[in-house]
């Protein structure tokens, strides 16, 4: 399985999971000149945008060398360009997460919420 592969595989292992925690799914793979987005989900008053890392023998103590300000810097300017198209968000409260995931088909999940913030 290539990068992609497995990036693919991990973002679709994570939505199944928040939906399993009764999240729901508002985008996948959202795009624009500054970055991408790869889950915005949904709970109650919250939208959440979802950093997903499939990695080998993942644990939640390897984010800090997988996800660095900049990229933190990126998702979060991302994050204000949805928010920007999306106005019918703008009283929800938002929040940074990351799920980490191990490279096999079986869990661990690592959801880390309030990974990061703006």
């Amino acid at each position: 399985m290539n990068t992609k592969e497995i990036g693919n595989e991990g973002e679709k292992r994570a939505c199944q999971y928040l939906l399993s925690k009764g999240y729901e799914i508002i985008e996948k793979n959202w795009n624009t000149k500054s970055g991408e987005l790869d889950i915005i989900v949904k709970k109650d008053e919250t939208l959440v945008f979802v950093e997903v890392k499939t990695l080998p023998n993942a644990t939640p103590d390897m984010l800090s060398s997988v996800l660095g300000k900049q990229k933190q810097k990126r998702i979060v300017k991302t994050a204000k360009h949805f928010m920007l198209k999306h106005r019918q968000y703008s009283n929800s409260y938002v929040r940074f997460d990351v799920i980490v995931l191990d490279m096999q088909d079986l869990p661990p999940v690592y959801h880390i919420e309030n990974a990061f913030m703006e």
